[in-house]
């Protein structure tokens, strides 16, 4: 073996060395994106328990059948997942009989967070919803999935079309609506003509769906 040939394996050698730990290494992580570096998948919650009302929610408001997750800082024996019983209340170690239906979240943990008080120093309370049982709209008639579907985020007729699966063949597009119920419980009946919506004429009849809303699709 000449010198030259010695010379070389060197720098090889000592690349091969510092190699060798980063070997065992798992790639990096990046939770946004729920993969590793060399794009495998990794777990991430998901199915009907992962929480779709995020903590100091103020905007939600809270119903009967919904399944919350009240969690107590430090306080296990406390801290419990329960549904809103059919007389909107729910029960609290220490805390008692809490109305949670009417109320957002965040008003709902304050009120926890006052009756604790008697009991525990400094309490620090975060509700969330993990299933929204209670506001929920109807889909009838020609689309892929017809059925009761929960009101989870903001959501207009197209949206909901959507999400029903869209169109049959035979759906009566110009003649879709919805009905509803006014604050005096008298039925209203709202005309969505889908060809004149998506052609940007009466934008104004893709109204953001309400609970207890029907979408009739002749």
């Amino acid at each position: 073996m000449n010198t030259r040939t010695r010379s070389l394996k060197w720098p090889y050698l000592i690349i091969g060395l510092l190699a060798v730990p980063l070997l065992g290494q798992a790639p990096a992580a990046d939770p946004a994106l729920g993969t590793v570096a060399n794009g495998t998948n990794v777990s991430t919650p998901s199915g009907n328990t992962a929480a779709l009302i995020k903590p100091n929610d103020d905007h939600f408001v809270v119903g009967n059948n919904d399944f919350l997750s009240i969690n107590v800082w430090k306080e296990p024996d406390i801290s419990r997942s329960l549904p809103v019983r059919s007389d909107g209340k729910i029960s609290i170690p220490l805390a008692g009989e809490v109305q949670a239906a009417g109320r957002t979240p965040l008003q709902l943990e304050l009120e926890i967070v006052d009756r604790l008080r008697n009991y525990i120093t400094d309490p620090q309370v975060t509700v969330i919803v993990q299933q929204i049982n209670s506001q929920k709209f109807n889909i009838l008639g020609q689309v892929g999935r017809p059925g009761t579907y929960s009101l989870t985020a903001r959501t207009t007729v197209l949206d909901a079309i959507a999400g029903a699966g869209g169109f049959r063949d035979f759906a009566k597009r110009k003649r879709i609506y919805i009905l509803r119920k006014d604050a005096d419980g008298k039925q209203a009946r709202l005309p969505f003509n889908y060809k004149n919506v998506i052609a940007g004429k009466h934008f104004e009849q893709n109204v953001e769906i309400r609970p207890n809303d029907t979408i009739v699709v002749p």
